[in-house]
C-alpha cells in the first residue's frame, strides 16, 4: 500500500487554526455524548408505541447500519483529516453544492437538536418541580451549554469526557440492575422473566409497518455519532484515534443501547411505556425505576436523563460551530464566524448558532405540550438527507480514488460498495416513512423547500464570488501533491 503520510501530513495543516488538543479517550466519549441523548432516554417510548417488543429488532437493525455510516467517515477521514469533515469531503466528491448543502444542513439540523435536547431537559425537571414553566429551564440550560463551548477545546473535551462517562456508567448499572430484576426480582417483587416481551398482542403486535415506523425514532438515537469524524481537525494523532474511537464507539453504543431497552420492554408491559412515552411525558428508564419501587434509583436515574440531554446538547452545539467555521473558511458563511478566540474556539460561530436555543425556548413558550415533537421531526429529516449524502460521498471516494490511482485508506468498510447502498437504501426508507407518522408528515413539506432554497443560494453566492468558494479542495490538494511527487501521472488528474 502506498504511503499516506506525506498528503496526510499536509492535510492536517488545513484546520483552519483549530488546535489539536482532543484524546482519544476525549474523542470516543464526545461521540458517545453526542449520541446518548434524548433519542435513547426520551425518545424511545416513541418507538416502542409503534413496534412494542420488536423495538428490539429496530435497535439491533439501525446499529448496524450506524456502523456502515461510522466506518465509512472514518475511512474517509483518516486520509483527509481536515476542518470540516464529511462536508469538506462532499465539496471534494460530489460537487461544491453538495458539500455547501451537506454543512449548511448540518449546521441547521444540529441547532434545531441542540433546542429539543434543552426542551427535554426541562421536561426531565418536571419530574421533581412539575411547577417550573419549561421556557425557564430551556434558557437555564441554554446558558450552561453555551459557556462551556466558549471555552478552549481542551476544556470542552474533559467536560464532555465526564458527562458522557455519568451516561455510560449509569447505563451499565441500569443494565445490571434490570438483569436483576428480570432473572432474580427484589424483595417485595419477584422476578419478572420475559413474558412482557409477547404479551400484549405479541412481540409484533402492529406488524411489519410498526416496525419500521419506529425506525425513524430509532435511527435518531444514533445521530450525532459523526460527531468523531468533525473532531478530525482537533484530535491529536488523528489518523489512528479516529478509527479506533468510532469503532470503539459505535460497538460500545449497539450494545449498550440493544440490552438497555430489551430491560425496558422486559420489565414494564410495553402498553404502558407506550401510553407515556407516546406523549412524551416521562422517560421509559425512570418508568421501570419507579415499577420496581426504587424511587430513589428513580431520581438518581432521572438526573442522568438529565445529564444525558445536557451531554448531548453540548456535543451537537460543538458540532454547529466547527461546521460554521469550516463554512467561513470556505467562502461559504460571512467570514466573520470563521475567527477563533486566543483559546481556539471558534466564538463567533458560537453567537450565531445559538439560534437554535432560541427557537427551543419560544416554542416552548406557545407549544409547551408538543415542542419535542416539533423540534425531533425538523431534525431528523434533515439529518437523514446528510446522512444519505455521507454514504453518497464515500461511493463516489472509493470510485474517484480508483480512476485516478490514488492509495486505499488503512481502515476500510468491509463489503462495500454493497454495504454502503443498502444503507442508504434503509435510509431513504426510513425518510418515507416519516411521511406515515402524526406529527411528522409536515416535515416534507418544509423539507424540500429548504433544500431547493439552499441550492438557489449556493449558485447566487458562487456566482457573486466568481467561483472562488471552491479554492480550497483536498482532493485536488493531494492530487497536485502526487503529480508533483511523480506517483501519478498528470493525465490521470483530469
Amino acid at each position: 500500500m502506498t504511503d499516506l503520510s506525506p498528503i496526510t501530513q499536509q492535510l492536517e495543516a488545513d484546520t483552519h487554526g483549530l488546535q489539536r488538543r482532543l484524546t482519544s479517550g476525549q474523542v470516543s466519549m464526545i461521540g458517545l455524548g453526542g449520541a446518548i441523548g434524548t433519542g435513547l432516554f426520551l425518545g424511545s417510548g416513541l418507538a416502542i408505541s409503534q413496534a412494542g417488543p420488536a423495538t428490539i429488532i429496530a435497535y439491533i437493525v439501525c446499529a448496524l447500519v450506524a456502523l456502515v455510516i461510522a466506518w465509512a467517515l472514518a475511512e474517509m477521514v483518516i486520509v483527509h483529516p481536515t476542518a470540516g469533515s464529511f462536508g469538506v469531503l462532499a465539496h471534494s466528491y460530489i460537487g461544491p453544492w453538495a458539500g455547501f448543502t451537506v454543512r449548511w444542513t448540518y449546521w441547521t439540523i444540529q441547532c434545531i437538536a441542540v433546542g429539543g435536547e434543552v426542551v427535554a431537559a426541562g421536561i426531565y425537571i418536571h419530574f421533581w418541580w412539575p411547577q417550573i414553566p419549561l421556557w425557564l429551564t430551556t434558557v437555564v440550560f441554554a446558558a450552561v451549554i453555551v459557556a462551556i463551548n466558549a471555552a478552549a477545546v481542551g476544556l470542552f473535551g474533559r467536560i464532555e469526557y465526564w458527562f458522557s462517562m455519568i451516561k455510560v456508567t449509569a447505563i451499565v448499572v441500569f443494565i445490571a440492575l434490570g438483569a436483576i430484576l428480570v432473572f432474580f426480582g427484589l424483595p417485595g417483587r419477584s422476578a419478572t422473566g420475559f413474558h412482557n416481551l409477547a404479551s400484549n398482542g405479541g412481540f409484533l403486535p402492529h406488524g411489519l409497518s410498526g416496525l419500521m415506523l419506529a425506525m425513524v425514532f430509532v435511527i435518531f438515537s444514533f445521530i450525532g455519532t459523526e460527531v468523531v469524524s468533525v473532531t478530525a481537525a482537533e484530535a491529536q494523532n488523528p489518523a489512528k484515534n479516529i478509527v479506533k474511537a468510532t469503532r470503539l464507539m459505535i460497538l460500545r453504543l449497539g450494545l449498550f443501547y440493544i440490552l438497555a431497552i430489551v430491560v425496558v420492554l422486559t420489565v414494564v408491559p410495553w402498553v404502558a411505556t407506550a401510553q407515556v412515552g407516546s406523549n412524551i411525558k416521562a422517560s421509559p428508564f425512570v418508568m421501570v425505576l419507579t415499577s420496581a419501587s426504587i424511587p430513589v434509583a428513580a431520581t438518581i436515574m432521572n438526573f442522568v436523563v438529565l445529564t444525558a440531554a445536557l451531554s448531548s446538547a453540548n456535543a451537537n452545539l460543538y458540532l454547529t460551530t466547527r461546521m460554521l467555521h469550516s463554512l467561513a473558511a470556505h467562502r461559504y458563511a460571512p467570514k466573520w464566524t470563521g475567527k477563533l478566540t486566543k483559546q481556539g474556539a471558534p466564538a463567533r460561530a458560537l453567537i450565531l448558532s445559538t439560534f437554535g436555543l432560541f427557537l427551543a425556548a419560544y416554542i416552548s413558550v406557545v407549544a409547551a405540550n408538543t415542542a419535542y415533537l416539533t423540534l425531533f421531526g425538523v431534525s431528523v429529516f434533515g439529518a437523514l438527507v446528510v446522512w444519505i449524502l455521507i454514504l453518497v460521498t464515500h461511493v463516489r471516494f472509493r470510485l474517484v480514488r480508483a480512476r485516478h490511482g490514488l492509495p486505499a485508506s488503512p481502515s476500510r468498510l468491509k463489503g462495500a460498495p454493497i454495504t454502503t447502498v443498502l444503507a442508504i437504501l434503509f435510509l431513504s426508507a426510513v425518510l418515507v416513512s416519516t411521511n406515515f407518522i402524526a406529527g411528522l408528515t409536515w416535515t416534507w413539506e418544509a423539507g424540500v423547500p429548504f433544500f431547493v432554497g439552499l441550492l438557489i443560494i449556493f449558485f447566487v453566492v458562487n456566482r457573486r464570488t466568481g467561483g472562488r468558494a471552491d479554492r480550497y479542495d483536498p482532493l485536488q490538494a493531494e492530487l497536485s501533491h502526487r503529480v508533483n511527487s511523480g506517483e501519478v501521472e498528470l493525465e490521470r488528474e483530469s
